[in-house]
């Protein structure tokens, strides 16, 4: 059984959290572990899906179907990431406005989404893992 299929996601994903960790760190001038989660440099889930894009490409060819579902996978993930969830966490900016210091309400997470320059991170990060799984671990 071929695993690479199944580990290129797991390794880009274990790859993008520590550089998340540590870019987050560097921000707040501090060990950033209540920013660890949704949102931020780079993209977990556009590293993750196109880590499979671009391992389909290299093995398969672009003209494979499978090429084609995971490019599609890949839109619907981006288009997720930068525009319903920064809808989601605007709503939960209003929420907790709205709650106040109220000491029955736990504050909602408002840090959702990613802005395009995340997102290019999360691509480019897995693409990289890609390449490297794809020319390291065989073809």
């Amino acid at each position: 059984m071929d695993l690479a299929y199944l580990l290129t996601p797991l390794i880009t994903w274990i790859t993008v959290g520590p550089i998340k960790f540590l870019i987050n760190s560097a921000r707040a001038r501090k060990w950033a572990f209540n920013l660890v989660g949704n949102g931020g440099f780079p993209s977990n889930h556009s590293a993750v899906v196109s880590s499979m894009a671009t391992l389909i490409a290299l093995r398969e060819g672009i003209g494979h179907p499978a090429f084609g579902v995971a490019v599609t996978l890949c839109f619907i993930v981006i288009i997720d990431a930068n525009s319903l969830r920064q809808h989601v966490g605007r709503q939960a900016a209003a929420i907790n406005r709205l709650a106040g210091d109220d000491g029955g309400h736990t504050r909602l997470r408002e840090r959702m989404g990613h802005t395009l320059v995340e997102i290019a991170g999360g691509l480019c990060t897995g693409i990289a893992v890609a390449h490297l799984i794809y020319h390291f671990f065989g073809r």
